[in-house]
């Protein structure tokens, strides 16, 4: 099944839940998901002094872009930090993080097939 067809609706609605990973500062608002392909839209939030080390150096089998909406992250294996109006577009099997959040941050993403 697809994502779902929504007309406007409040995402305050729609609980934050713990990510996949170890790392329990890490936390997303599912928007839309299509369970059968693992695609998403999702809010993600670092609380302050998130590190996903533990999660290690991300990659997928989907696109994804991310535009920070709040806040900053730091990527500790490029050494760089982004901040709010930063966007990101990954294409699959792109490296990624792990990620570090001195004050928290709130990201916007989009994840579809390749």
């Amino acid at each position: 099944m697809p994502k779902p067809e929504l007309e406007f609706v409040s995402i305050e609605k729609t609980a934050f839940t713990p990510c996949e990973g170890v790392v329990p500062q890490l936390t997303e608002r599912v928007l839309a998901r299509d369970p059968e392909r693992g695609v998403a839209t999702r809010i993600l939030r670092f609380e302050p002094q998130t590190d996903t080390t533990p999660n290690g150096v991300q990659s997928h089998d989907f696109w994804e872009e991310v535009y920070i909406l709040e806040g900053s992250i730091t990527d500790l294996r490029l050494g760089q930090t982004f901040t709010a109006g930063d966007y990101a577009c990954r294409p699959p099997g792109m490296k990624h993080g792990p990620w570090k959040s001195e004050e928290g941050c709130l990201t916007f993403e989009v994840r579809y097939e390749a």
